[in-house]
């Protein structure tokens, strides 16, 4: 199996984290994979990280920008539905899946509260890292100064190719900014508006970190939906120790 790590996360002891790649195998289960195959990608995972697999909380993905705060009911065979996890609980890996979607992992070193979120398109216009924060700030009593966050590969605008309607939409939220016209064509910068909705959100600058590869371009590394509409998912992982 073949990870990747966020250079910002890796510093510290009591926290566990990685990126999957496609050399990983394919993690979601709605995808018409073997079921088998799944399950044993996730029992590698699971080793790898030294967790136990029924431990691990995923989440049935939905593109809204619900938050979840981990419950003693949630884990591998009962996944939420929702589009983000916190939980400060230790030794309970949470998980976010994607195919050109943002991967983003929060994490509060003072609290010890660890948030995935999965962030495509309608994520970002409905602002979920703002919920993220929230939860955080609510639930855990964390300071926005102190969480770091991590957004992992996913699709750019050399490769998100949108109609005219998004472009519209996007016009109404006062999010245009994101998008660039290129031959007639409308590319969505999804990283951008999520950039700046967190640093809006009082995120500092040397606390966040971003992946520049595209999953498109790079599809031979990463899960890629608009290069093969039929494909796996990659993911984020987290887990306090």
């Amino acid at each position: 199996m073949k990870f990747y790590h966020s250079k910002l996360l890796n510093s510290y002891p009591n926290l566990t984290h990685l990126y999957t790649t496609k050399e990983s195998g394919n993690l979601a289960f709605h995808v018409n994979d073997n079921k088998l195959h799944v399950e044993k990608n996730h029992e590698l995972l699971a080793k790898e990280l030294n967790y136990k697999k029924n431990s691990l909380v995923y989440m049935k993905q939905i593109h809204s920008d619900i938050v979840h705060v981990i419950t003693s009911n949630d884990n591998f065979k009962n996944p939420p539905e929702c589009d983000a996890l916190i939980t400060n609980k230790k030794n309970t890996p949470l998980m976010v899946m994607v195919a050109d979607c943002s991967p983003i992992l929060f994490y509060d070193d003072k609290q010890k509260v660890i948030a995935v979120a999965h962030a495509g398109r309608v994520g970002a216009f409905k602002n979920i890292v703002q919920n993220v924060l929230e939860s955080f700030k609510n639930n855990f009593n964390s300071d926005v100064k102190d969480i770091h966050v991590s957004i992992g590969a996913s699709i750019r605008s050399c490769c998100y190719e949108v109609g005219s309607e998004i472009y519209d939409e996007a016009k109404e939220l006062g999010l245009e900014y994101a998008i660039q016209k290129k031959d007639d064509k409308f590319h969505l910068d999804v990283t951008q508006i999520l950039k700046n909705q967190l640093l809006i959100c009082g995120i500092k600058k040397e606390n966040l970190e971003i992946c520049d590869e595209c999953t498109k371009c790079n599809s031979d590394k990463y899960f890629s939906y608009r290069a093969d509409a039929k494909t796996g998912r990659f993911a984020g992982v987290m887990l306090l120790k």
